[in-house]
């Protein structure tokens, strides 16, 4: 599914820019792009990394 038409990035690619280490939108965009433009997609955006750390949340070192 496209989640963001400025780039046409979909979800599939999304999820494995989270899945590689992305932490929030500024790092996504770094990575693919998607929520730099128009920011439409933010809020998809941010759901998908909501929807990961919940089921693979970060443990913090130390």
């Amino acid at each position: 599914m496209l989640v963001c038409s400025c780039f046409a990035v979909n979800d599939r690619t999304l999820r494995g820019v989270i899945e590689s280490g992305a932490r929030d939108t500024g790092d996504v965009g770094d990575v693919c792009a998607a929520g730099t433009g128009c920011g439409g997609c933010l809020d998809e955006i941010e759901e998908l990394l909501s929807d990961h750390l919940r089921v693979r949340p970060v443990v913090p070192s130390g």
